[in-house]
């Protein structure tokens, strides 16, 4: 039998290549995207112009970018073979399954290996126009066409809604894209940069991108946070509430993340955003919510580094801008394209085979088969 090898369940530690396109600082509460703390870019910067940094290396010469611009419509309009997908989609479906099946109509042949920029501009451009569609038809509504002349966040909330976002609603949701375009190596990178690691193409290497996102622990719980708030109801009802979650070994969700032993830098930038466009009343209650569940948490596990992660503050912006709680997790998958598309670039320009090994913990050699086999 081998020797036993030094396990880190879940990849902890294991450092499994270099990228140039974010870090996460997790011990000092950092987010970094090409050498711009996130600070730096939210709020103010357009998520085109974020989109031009995550995918050129450096920032556009003017914001928004004028390249992005260009190339994110003229890439709006899927292809038809697309739009059919999506029409025979049954309006039942959440729309993060549909979603899992949209990325996967995007793959129609035409997406090849190496990626190239054309195609991570078609997939940032054309998830969410699809998207839309879906839910548009799934709500019983006319599908509304994507505009060339509004940006990606503002265009992305008028096909959703079927009416154009007043300025401050749409500044809130391009930073919350800007926000949640990219995070070092997370599951759904990961999962990612494994398959375009085999030559496969970016649709497909989305798709298996996305299906990261559906678990709670990676992007699924922002639309129980919500759930969460409305359980609770008012701020007096909190303490009761959380100790009988406790009590039941239950999770709150929005509290704790793998990476930062620290604040989430952009839950506090979401917080800040919150409370510009929630309502008085829901901000106050989550603002109750996270100080009486860090004080429980804290005070049943005094050692632990817990704080509200990205998912907290991201559920009440996400409210207040008018999005439905079962897109809060495909919007996650919307702004997450730009990163996507970064890590399949530079995975393709110094490509390997992602294929760890697994440490065999069977019986040992030698068994023999506990009945007699034909021919032998």
């Amino acid at each position: 039998m081998p020797t036993e090898p030094v396990i880190e369940k879940g990849l902890d530690r294991v450092v499994v290549d270099r990228s140039s396109i974010s870090w996460v600082g997790g011990e000092t509460g950092e987010l970094v995207y090409r050498g711009f703390s996130i600070p730096e870019l939210v709020p103010g910067v357009p998520y085109e112009s974020v989109v031009h940094l995550l995918l050129r290396g450096e920032p556009p010469a003017s914001d928004p970018s004028p390249e992005v611009t260009q190339a994110l419509r003229e890439h709006r309009s899927p292809p038809a073979g697309a739009e059919e997908v999506v029409d025979a989609l049954s309006p039942r479906l959440p729309p993060l399954e549909a979603l899992r099946t949209i990325l996967s109509a995007l793959g129609d042949g035409t997406y090849g290996y190496p990626p190239t920029l054309a195609d991570g501009y078609r997939l940032i451009a054309q998830t969410p126009v699809l998207l839309a569609r879906f839910v548009r038809r799934a709500n019983g509504h006319a599908p509304v066409a994507p505009s060339a002349s509004l940006s990606h966040a503002e265009n992305y909330l008028t096909m959703i809604t079927g009416r154009r976002p007043e300025p401050e609603v749409a500044r809130a949701l391009e930073s919350y894209l800007v926000l949640l375009a990219d995070h070092g190596m997370n599951a759904s990178t990961f999962a990612l940069r494994v398959a375009i690691s085999t030559q496969s193409d970016l649709a497909s290497a989305a798709t298996a991108g996305l299906a990261t996102l559906k678990g709670p622990l990676h992007g699924g719980a922002p639309s129980k946070v919500s759930d969460m708030l409305d359980a609770i109801g008012s701020p007096d009802r909190a303490d009761a509430w959380i100790a009988e979650r406790l009590a039941r070994k239950e999770v709150l969700f929005g509290f704790g993340h793998r990476a930062y032993k620290t604040e989430d830098p952009r839950n506090l930038l979401l917080h800040a955003l919150a409370r510009k466009v929630a309502r008085p009343d829901r901000l106050q209650l989550a603002e109750a919510v996270e100080a009486r569940g860090l004080a429980a948490l804290r005070a049943a596990k005094p050692t632990a580094r817990l704080y509200t992660n990205v998912e907290f503050y991201g559920a009440v912006v996400l409210e207040a801008v008018g999005l439905p709680r079962e897109l809060f997790t495909p919007t996650f998958a919307v702004a997450r394209t730009a990163g996507w598309s970064a890590h399949a670039l530079e995975q393709a320009a110094d490509n390997r085979l992602i294929r760890p090994e697994m440490a065999y913990v069977g019986p040992a050699k030698g068994r023999r088969w506990p009945r007699p086999l034909p021919g032998r």
